[in-house]
């Protein structure tokens, strides 16, 4: 009798311990939540001990707000877990014709497999195979096949006024460089235009250069962007450049979207032939792959691996390439973002709850159209540690880890969240969300989401707030 007492007495001051951190916790975020920021913006929260299975604080947990790229952590999941962490993204060569001596009497074709990650050092890669046949002159044309994907260039929703912004891609089955290019100013002779790099070097681009070149003792004020209005690939460059040393080369560059990637793709690689003594006799075009080709070579890129760039890196290219791959793996060819919301749509259902509770538009989060809800991030959150153990530890080590890397490398710097908070970050205009995965102090893991929306020129703020709560969920016990 005496020794169940005690058990008892245990069991009861631990559960009283135990709600006791559950009610300081409570208090602490209601008094991070009295902030001014709340008296016209609007903040849903929901947070779950998955060690002990129970929640530890709601706040508007169902009210439906824009994910931003939160709604990658719905994209990677349903491609861990429709496609594989093994799927591939395949990019393949095929030539037509035949070849007799050093000529190629015939054409290049390039098969697009909606890889998002696909560089100049692949291309050169993969047609070293075009010159270990000891090709030196091709008659024809280069191709690109891109019917595995439908013609439509951008999510829908997509705001006009983000292009040329290179967070805005556009999309295409065959793509390089984040179907972008980097421009470099630098200051040159007093009164002259200043001098410009390209990263890749490449004709694809027109550079008007309008820039002039002022004294180092006064301030830079140039702009860089592509004619998006007239919907051209011209670069073009005005204002003033600094002369003299550069101390920081992020204040002399700029980032622009290019249109058409798959003609960027074929530019590059003809550029990229020509360099290695190829010469091609005809133009670039796009059509289908025809019956009659030989198979050269490939370059393929994993899943998980692609999950570490559109997660870490929020990579906007990444996330609709996978949402496209889940069309095709579902509907086939041409692939849409349509059929690609299928499988979230599924997603969620496995999940448990009602995919028709949400709207969604696009598999990175750009499109406000997107509207899902914190219990839905954490519902997700909870399903993924539960129930796929097999994907896990791909989906946990793809995220951000507070004061690492990715999008979380710069925030939580020196706390206790640092090297602790795996989380996907989200940030649109008036839009910061953090949703993810924390140990606490007492070992418990600990899954959240965390949605702020509605604000003005507050964004700094707003993570503020997120990170405080992170912190607050470190030391829990």
């Amino acid at each position: 009798m005496f020794k169940k007492s005690i058990l008892f007495i245990i069991i009861l001051s631990f559960n009283l311990f135990s709600q006791s951190g559950v009610h300081k916790l409570k208090s602490d975020i209601q008094k991070i939540l009295n902030d001014r920021l709340f008296e016209h913006s609007q903040i849903a929260i929901d947070i779950y001990d998955l060690t002990e299975g129970k929640t530890l604080y709601k706040e508007n947990e169902k009210l439906l707000l824009h994910p931003a790229s939160n709604m990658k952590l719905l994209t990677s999941a349903a491609g861990l877990i429709f496609l594989g962490g093994d799927y591939t993204f395949k990019t393949s060569l095929y030539h037509s014709g035949v070849i007799s001596g050093d000529t190629l009497y015939g054409s290049i074709f390039v098969e697009g497999g909606l890889d998002p990650d696909f560089t100049t050092t692949d291309l050169d890669s993969m047609i070293r195979s075009i010159s270990l046949l000891g090709i030196k002159h091709i008659t024809e044309n280069l191709y690109a096949d891109i019917s595995i994907k439908d013609s439509l260039y951008w999510g829908r929703g997509w705001m006009w006024d983000d292009d040329p912004d290179p967070s805005a891609p556009y999309l295409s089955a065959l793509n390089i460089n984040d179907n972008s290019i980097e421009i470099f100013v630098e200051g040159s002779k007093i009164d002259s235009p200043a001098a410009v790099s390209l990263t890749p070097q490449t004709n694809y681009v027109n550079v008007i250069n309008k820039s002039i070149t002022v004294p180092q003792y006064e301030e830079n004020n140039f702009e860089i962007t592509r004619d998006w209005i007239n919907r051209t690939n011209d670069i073009i460059i005005e204002g003033d450049v600094r002369a003299g040393t550069i101390i920081d080369s992020s204040d002399f560059t700029e980032k622009v979207n290019l249109l058409y990637p798959e003609k960027y793709f074929l530019t590059l690689m003809r550029e990229h032939l020509d360099s290695i003594g190829i010469t091609v006799g005809g133009g670039i075009k796009i059509s289908k792959l025809p019956g009659n080709v030989v198979f050269l070579n490939f370059y393929e890129r994993r899943l998980d691996s692609v999950l570490v760039n559109l997660n870490k890196e929020s990579d906007n290219l990444s996330a609709e390439m996978l949402l496209y791959a889940l069309a095709l793996n579902d509907s086939g060819a041409p692939a849409s973002a349509k059929n690609g919301i299928g499988a979230i749509n599924n997603l969620i259902d496995s999940v448990g709850l009602n995919p028709e509770d949400y709207t969604f538009a696009d598999g990175s989060g750009v499109s406000r159209y997107n509207l899902v809800s914190a219990e839905l991030l954490t519902e997700l959150l909870k399903y993924m540690y539960y129930a796929r153990k097999d994907l896990f530890d791909i989906y946990y080590s793809s995220l951000p880890v507070a004061g690492m890397d990715g999008t979380l490398e710069k925030r939580m710097n020196g706390t206790k969240a640092e090297n602790n908070v795996h989380a996907k970050t989200g940030t649109i205009a008036g839009v910061s969300d953090l949703s993810g995965y924390v140990t606490a102090r007492n070992s418990h893991l600990i899954a959240f989401s965390i949605l702020i929306q509605n604000f003005l020129d507050e964004t700094k703020k707003a993570r503020s707030i997120e990170d405080k709560i992170c912190n607050l969920l470190t030391n829990y016990k």
